[in-house]
């Protein structure tokens, strides 16, 4: 399969992409400094600060975006109508509910899974799934998981992730609704399957004509780096927006205000949108809410609405859906739900 072109034209001259080289020699700067030559900044604490923001998101997402670029290489190489045969014919509550299920059970951080998120928007899914499988995801990973387990105990985390596979189920058929009546733009990638496709011997067959290579292997990376870079970008701008957050804003005095009431649960949602964090970052932060504010609501707010208006997020949306209405839709569906949740759990989970 022909790779896609960042030209719109054969020939026209290629446009450098400012925000990513931009942002990439202010993280790798900043990385490096701070790796390599902390003495010099020891005595300007707001730099240090920022320097060790970085090189602390760089370290604990790097393999979330190692996994999402290899990812999204053999999604490239896999035919589009396999990826929509998993998911599903019919883009109904079976097939939500198996993108639901893919994004709980995907072992990626939340800027990992965008690239992947991304790619299936790209190879066919409907923009319900792919809702659907961004909001179960983020946090719900196997590792995070057992780390979650380990902060606030298994009842809890089984509740967090039983709500958010609920939130996303009932937000990816509320987008598939609005989707079919034409008020926000399908799929134009949206593929049919051929009649009498099978999956399992369609998949065999393929196999056994694929040779595996290093060349093979080579060129899924690479085509992975090069599908990466519209998801990349916003990573990199994210991780430098939270830094500046991190230099110039005690995150450990908002903590103290996170307790189970509507200005702390309106408190708490506020600081989930403005604070820009992996999901390995957000999750100390979410179990230290439950466990030292004594607000579950809270927590479960701060995680699930850091996923629903994540800046980076909505960006990525909007450069892969090339529309404005998909992306800002995402928190106008999502938010009311969790709040609502939150409250609830807030009344009568303490």
């Amino acid at each position: 399969m022909k790779p896609p072109s960042c030209c719109a034209h054969e020939g026209k001259k290629k446009r450098i992409d400012f925000l990513l080289w931009g942002s990439f020699l202010v993280v790798a700067s900043a990385y490096l400094v701070y790796w390599l030559y902390p003495q010099i900044i020891a005595n300007i604490s707001a730099f240090q600060m920022f320097c060790g923001a970085v090189f602390e998101l760089m370290n604990t997402m790097w393999w979330g975006i190692a996994i999402g670029v290899i990812t999204v290489g053999v999604l490239a190489k896999i035919p589009r109508e396999f990826v929509v045969s998993i998911l599903g014919r019919n883009c109904g509550f079976g097939g939500i509910f198996r993108a639901t299920l893919g994004g709980v059970l995907l072992d990626l951080c939340s800027h990992g899974i965008l690239m992947v998120a991304a790619k299936l928007y790209e190879r066919g899914a409907s923009t319900g799934q792919v809702m659907a499988f961004l909001i179960a995801s983020p946090w719900n990973s196997f590792s995070l998981t057992i780390i979650l387990v380990a902060l606030i105990g298994l009842p809890w985390t089984l509740g967090f992730i039983a709500l958010s596979m609920v939130i996303a189920v009932i937000s990816g058929l509320i987008f598939e609704r609005l989707t079919n009546k034409g008020l926000l733009p399908a799929n134009p990638h949206k593929v049919d399957l051929p009649e009498g496709f099978r999956f399992w011997h369609e998949a065999k067959t393929r196999l056994k004509q694929t040779k595996f290579t290093l060349r093979l292997i080579g060129d899924m990376f690479w085509q992975g780096v090069l599908d990466s870079r519209m998801v990349i970008r916003w990573i990199l701008f994210g991780v430098i927006l939270a830094g500046l957050i991190r230099a110039f804003i005690d995150t450990g005095q908002f903590q103290t205000f996170f307790g189970p009431t509507l200005a702390g649960l309106g408190l708490t949602v506020i600081v989930a949108t403005i604070l820009e964090v992996c999901s390995e970052g957000s999750t100390p932060v979410a179990a230290d809410i439950l466990t030292r504010a004594k607000a579950p609501g809270n927590s479960f707010a701060f995680l699930m609405t850091g996923v629903a208006t994540d800046y980076t997020e909505i960006m990525v949306l909007k450069d892969a859906t090339k529309s404005w209405k998909v992306s800002l839709f995402l928190p106008l569906i999502t938010v009311p739900q969790i709040l609502v949740i939150a409250w609830i759990m807030n009344v009568f989970g303490v």
